[in-house]
């Protein structure tokens, strides 16, 4: 199945911050941007990280168990080749990131077998990075 790239719009509080995390730490490259928001180019996806002040009103995070661990909702990320998501997690651990869920293999040796890992942007938006040892496993029941 082709690549189709897809589109996600998330709230930042500080645009330096975003670049320096997506740019630098992740290595998007950089799109159109202007003082309000930065496109990056996510492994062939566009996202785009809009300035919205941080507000104390804000919601607290909320999560869901899957396989033991709680997975914070809302979360984005791409699903990787398998040795594309070893790098960037070897990439993370280098760069000091902290993991909401380190580097793991869920559902090992079940239907949908997968590696993930979450972390956060400086914003506290949830990232969520897949690898499946066999895509034909992607949505399997």
């Amino acid at each position: 199945m082709p690549l189709t790239p897809f589109h996600i719009a998330f709230p930042v509080d500080d645009l330096d911050a975003a670049r320096t995390f997506y740019g630098t730490t992740l290595g998007c490259a950089e799109g159109r941007s202007s003082a309000q928001w930065i496109d990056f180019d996510l492994f062939g996806h566009q996202i785009v990280a809009h300035l919205k002040p941080s507000s104390s009103d804000s919601a607290k995070a909320h999560h869901n168990p899957v396989d033991g661990h709680d997975v914070p909702v809302p979360h984005f990320g791409v699903i990787l080749p398998m040795d594309t998501w070893q790098a960037l997690a070897d990439r993370l651990r280098s760069a000091g990131i902290h993991f909401v869920i380190e580097p793991y293999v869920r559902f090992q040796g079940e239907v949908g077998e997968q590696a993930t890992m979450f972390f956060l942007d400086p914003a506290g938006n949830a990232l969520e990075f897949k690898a499946f040892a066999d895509i034909s496993q992607l949505f399997a029941k």
